[in-house]
């Protein structure tokens, strides 16, 4: 494969292909229906072959497209089974894999940025890289102290790339839409586009690495590689082998899936409370289930490009938002949610009815442990998203302030890997532990919360 497309033009006709493909395939189904074949069989096949366009162009591009593919992946739970089962294939290879750029530009990267002697600071390099994702790829090598190390090398134009990617695909994002029921895809993509320069430095990325790495030190559950070295577009880490996260959805048993559901619960809510920083690219692609003598599995957390500054932790109206949800005061929920901005001042709503749209949301945590599925994710979905719907009416009238968005994409796109993963998870403790406003501050003054409330 070449390196990666950087002319506008080029890629813009990619892309452009996605939905023009989509059309074309639907017109040859039609043909194949009028010749005979059923239905749900020219159904079955128009799937798979979106699918297989999808990543193909996706993937060849990885920049831009491919991190919306990532983002859409984590959604495919909420898709009608018939649907979804041609996209859950082909959308995880983006999780794990993608055309890898050639060794040459590999090396010619290395050179500038590390040195024309680059290769004696490592004692062994594999150039065969063992993962790909949207704006680098990953390959194993032991660093000359002896330590096993990933390196991360960013393509060459991928910045470039990322916002051209971004900004065709917000062009037809309605026809991407029915890919996600119930979400509008806009807005994902525009605040997909606001954390490319993040993304883009590894120095941003290194620090939120380190302060990871740094407070999750010996934790019985996480783990965070250490960083090694970093400069312009090469980022190295201590390398950690376990079982790729899409493998324990497509394999995993059912112990793993539900120690893993767990951990990524803990880890959404306990790493901004101990870090001020919330990961925010929670698709299957960036966690690994560790063994460890002790607890059975750790969770391994990868990819910190992309992370939400919080440094009080969540915002505690989020906690206290959920917990008076919880005791059904929909007169003080829905005062907190005008207060915050998440219904306008032009717009008036009856408090009981925003009570019962919430309420099946938040039905994790109203129990001690929850199964997620994807049934009950497709129920959901299928909820907010039907036109027909007392909920898609009432959502279409509140807002989300910007303050809130990432965090919003993160906790519905970690919940989508709990219905993927099919977990059993006691999210409820979690809650407690570390959502600031959850628990009310009676109970923490009379000792009754938890440590790290209190």
């Amino acid at each position: 494969m070449s390196d990666l497309p950087r002319k506008a033009v080029t890629r813009t006709a990619k892309l452009a292909a996605l939905p023009l493909g989509f059309a074309g395939r639907a017109t040859w189904g039609l043909g194949k229906r009028i010749g005979g074949k059923s239905a749900e069989i020219v159904g079955r096949e128009l799937q798979q072959r979106t699918a297989e366009q999808l990543f193909k162009v996706l993937g060849e591009l990885k920049g831009g497209a491919m991190k919306f593919g990532q983002a859409m992946s984590v959604f495919e739970s909420a898709l009608p089974e018939e649907v979804a089962g041609p996209y859950r294939a082909a959308l995880t290879k983006l999780q794990e894999a993608a055309p890898p750029m050639p060794t040459r530009t590999v090396h010619s990267v290395l050179e500038e940025r590390l040195g024309e002697e680059w290769s004696e600071l490592f004692l062994e390099f594999e150039d065969k890289p063992s993962a790909a994702a949207s704006i680098g790829q990953v390959h194993h090598a032991v660093w000359h102290d002896g330590r096993e190390v990933a390196v991360k090398v960013q393509y060459p134009g991928a910045g470039e790339a990322l916002l051209s990617d971004l900004t065709q695909l917000s062009r037809f994002a309605r026809l991407l839409g029915p890919l996600i029921p119930g979400m509008d895809i806009k807005p994902l993509i525009a605040e997909l586009r606001d954390r490319v320069s993040e993304e883009l430095d590894y120095g941003l990325e290194a620090q939120a690495q380190t302060a990871h790495a740094e407070e999750f030190a010996g934790d019985p559950d996480v783990l965070a590689p250490a960083v090694v070295h970093q400069c312009d577009q090469v980022l190295v880490t201590e390398w950690i082998d376990g079982i790729p996260m899409s493998e324990v959805i497509s394999e995993g048993t059912q112990e793993q899936r539900d120690r893993a559901g767990q951990l990524l619960a803990r880890f959404l809510f306990s790493g901004p409370a101990r870090t001020g920083l919330l990961h925010a690219d929670p698709h299957p692609g960036n966690f690994r289930l560790l063994p460890d003598e002790k607890n059975g599995w750790r969770l391994g957390v990868l990819d910190f490009g992309t992370v939400d500054r919080l440094p009080g932790g969540l915002p505690s109206t989020i906690g206290e938002s959920l917990r008076m949800t919880l005791d059904g005061e929909a007169e003080a929920v829905y005062e907190l949610l005008c207060e915050e901005g998440f219904v306008k001042e032009s717009i008036e709503l009856e408090p009981d009815a925003v009570l019962d749209y919430l309420l099946p949301i938040i039905e994790p945590a109203q129990v001690d442990e929850f199964t997620f599925t994807r049934g009950w994710m497709r129920s959901q979905a299928a909820r907010v998203g039907d036109p027909r719907s007392p909920a898609y009416q009432l959502g279409k009238r509140l807002n989300l302030p910007p303050s809130y968005l990432l965090i919003h994409r993160v906790t519905l796109s970690t919940i989508g890997v709990l219905c993927q993963l099919g977990a059993t998870v006691r999210l409820r403790d979690e809650l407690e532990e570390w959502l600031p406003g959850f628990l009310p501050e009676d109970e923490l003054a009379d000792g009754t919360g938890t440590a790290a409330e209190a």
